[in-house]
């Protein structure tokens, strides 16, 4: 798996979560990153589309404007 940054300039966060509207991760993920073992990425690289999932449907029911 490829485990490259998966930062997309985004750089804003969930209030509820902590995670990255663009990336899914949280702060401490992203400080950390560089430091991260390749089996740590790969793991949190592969949940990563299920929290911008989550993030999204959240804010799907709380209907326009409202986050």
């Amino acid at each position: 798996m490829k485990t490259d940054d998966p930062c997309i300039g985004v750089c804003q966060w969930d209030g509820r979560t902590g995670w990255c509207l663009g990336c899914g991760r949280t702060v401490p993920e992203i400080r950390a990153w560089r430091k991260m073992t390749p089996y740590r990425k790969t793991a949190l690289v592969r949940d990563l589309p299920r929290r911008i999932r989550q993030i999204a449907a959240v804010q799907a029911q709380a209907g326009p404007g409202r986050t």
